[in-house]
């Protein structure tokens, strides 16, 4: 034990567990887990012991006046609804303030992550005061205020820079999103809008009645799922392809003016997207150019239309066919620069050897393409996933459906969550979805990457 003891005592400060320090230390260093700082205090840290003490004094001050009833509301969100009430002096109509569900669920979430920096600064006094001990028993200086601020700039440099960021990413991520997970489990919808009315803990009602039970909420889901699936497969896969086909044909030996021909299908890059969305939209309205022409050519007569965006099946393949033409330069600009990347040697070794062009592209660039862009091709997958862009500018998720939950035939999961929560105020479906969405995607994409070449064969290509 003595011999364990030493060891820990020749440690650094930060390699101690809040439970060795505990355990290890003396009365002063386990009373510092009650008083905030009294090790400090005791060992002459007088500023880092004041530093622990009043967050102490903050979080009991905060949960006396404020936090012990924003986790009791957090369990009820809200027990008293906005009522109205007629004031016969003045004779109006008046609203007598209740609980706000919203904010309820809000303070509670922020009164968890509180308490989670207070069990920080909790274990941080233990520690602390160990360390303080440590060195008295070492005969070793204890630790000046002012060398703690030194240390800042040296060893401890990379928690001074990361504080602010982490400061960032739970206030402004975390904790908005522990906030929008939670709705999910409510029945925060437009029949519960607060703070006129509450909203309560429903449980998983949510997740079954848009999985399992045979509701328009359901029939809705399903095919909306499918098709985001079919979408998300033909978006990335004719982009990827054709834009392989292209860029080989133009890297060809025998292929003159590439620079033209590079330029000449990139040229759809220099617009905004949003903005070529649109036009395309207006080139294949009922009254657009396209259907226009076909009425010039006589293919269609003249009070006829093709229901490019408003035939279910039709919009699908339009959408397909403009994002190809938004989305091929791309891959065309990536797999450019794999290409004059490929040693020359490599090619030149296989023509020896007898192969043919076919050979070649299939035995050596297609591979090593294939090496050097599967986490893009997994990353254009999932991002084509929620490609809200291109569905909302260009067929707007429609054509509309009366079999379907306030969704139209086009809509993708992210559009269709996007009408949930903007339009009908259905925030618990949003949420559902976008929970759904996120551990879809997550679990095929680690999958995917795990077993992929790219992954198992890292150096391969180095």
């Amino acid at each position: 034990m003595g011999s364990k003891k030493q060891r820990t005592l020749e440690g650094s400060a930060s390699d101690i567990s809040f439970r060795s320090a505990f355990i290890l230390g003396n009365v002063i260093t386990k009373l510092s887990a009650i008083i905030f700082g009294l090790g400090n205090l005791l060992h002459k840290q007088i500023i880092r012991g004041l530093l622990y003490f009043s967050i102490e004094v903050a979080y009991i001050y905060y949960m006396v006046t404020f936090g012990v009833t924003s986790l009791k509301n957090l369990i009820t969100l809200g027990t008293v609804s906005q009522v109205e009430v007629f004031n016969e002096e003045l004779q109006i109509y008046e609203y007598i303030t209740g609980d706000n569900s919203m904010l309820c669920l809000l303070y509670g979430v922020l009164t968890i992550f509180i308490t989670l920096v207070f069990i920080f600064a909790l274990t941080g006094s233990v520690k602390s005061a160990y360390d303080s001990q440590r060195r008295k028993e070492l005969g070793k200086k204890v630790l000046t205020f002012r060398e703690d601020i030194r240390s800042l700039k040296q060893e401890n440099l990379h928690k001074a820079m990361l504080f602010t960021p982490m400061v960032g990413i739970i206030s402004f991520t975390i904790i908005p999103l522990l906030f929008m997970i939670l709705i999910a489990f409510t029945n925060y919808d437009k029949n519960h809008q607060p703070p006129g009315n509450l909203f309560d803990w429903v449980g998983l009602a949510n997740f079954k009645a848009l999985l399992l039970e045979n509701s328009m909420l359901s029939n809705t889901f399903w095919p909306i799922l499918r098709w985001t699936f079919i979408w998300a497969i033909f978006a990335t896969f004719s982009c990827y392809i054709l834009g392989i086909i292209l860029a080989v044909v133009i890297n060809r030996e025998g292929t003159r003016f590439k620079g033209f021909w590079r330029f000449t299908f990139v040229l759809s890059i220099a617009m905004p997207q949003f903005v070529s969305l649109l036009t395309m939209r207006t080139i294949f309205n009922a009254n657009g150019p396209m259907n226009s022409l076909l009425r010039t050519l006589g293919v269609i007569g003249m009070t006829e239309s093709v229901p490019f965006l408003t035939d279910p099946i039709l919009a699908k393949i339009t959408i397909i066919l403009v994002n190809i033409w938004i989305g091929v330069p791309f891959t065309l600009l990536t797999t450019t620069g794999i290409l004059q990347n490929i040693p020359r040697d490599v090619y030149d070794a296989a023509k020896v050897d007898g192969a043919n062009s076919i050979r070649i592209f299939f035995n050596i660039t297609m591979p090593y393409i294939l090496f050097i862009t599967t986490p893009n091709l997994i990353t254009t997958f999932t991002g084509n996933i929620n490609n809200f862009n291109v569905i909302y500018l260009l067929s707007g998720g429609g054509p509309d459906s009366l079999d379907y939950y306030s969704a139209g035939k086009t809509d993708l999961l992210v559009t269709w969550l996007y009408r949930l929560t903007i339009t009908d105020k259905d925030y618990n479906l949003g949420s559902v979805i976008g929970i759904l969405v996120f551990i879809i995607l997550a679990t095929l994409s680690l999958i995917t990457y795990r077993r992929s070449k790219s992954f198992k064969e890292e150096e391969a290509f180095q």
